[in-house]
């Protein structure tokens, strides 16, 4: 399966042409909740050796994916990302 087709069933992620990248924004209860989120996303992104670009303020958490040394979006963000929809 190609990644346009495995990016297609991303439905809450957006894609940003100008950096082959996709990008999710999500807001939680609270600080706390964010914060326990970021955590198993970083446990994840160790295990995956597959690091996120992101940006949190107090409830809200923007994550951007991209395979960097790749030049864009590869089956390493697509896993991850549907990792994150899995737990938000």
């Amino acid at each position: 399966m190609d990644i346009e087709k495995k990016l297609s069933a991303l439905s809450n992620w957006t894609k940003i042409r100008e950096s082959s990248s996709i990008q999710r924004k999500i807001k939680f209860k609270d600080f706390k909740e964010a914060w326990n989120f970021m955590n198993l996303v970083a446990e994840k992104a160790e295990e995956l050796d597959h690091h996120p670009e992101w940006l949190n303020v107090y409830n809200r958490v923007e994550i951007i994916l991209s395979t960097h040394d790749q030049g864009g979006i590869t089956n390493l963000d697509i896993e991850l990302a549907k990792f994150i929809d899995s737990i938000s």
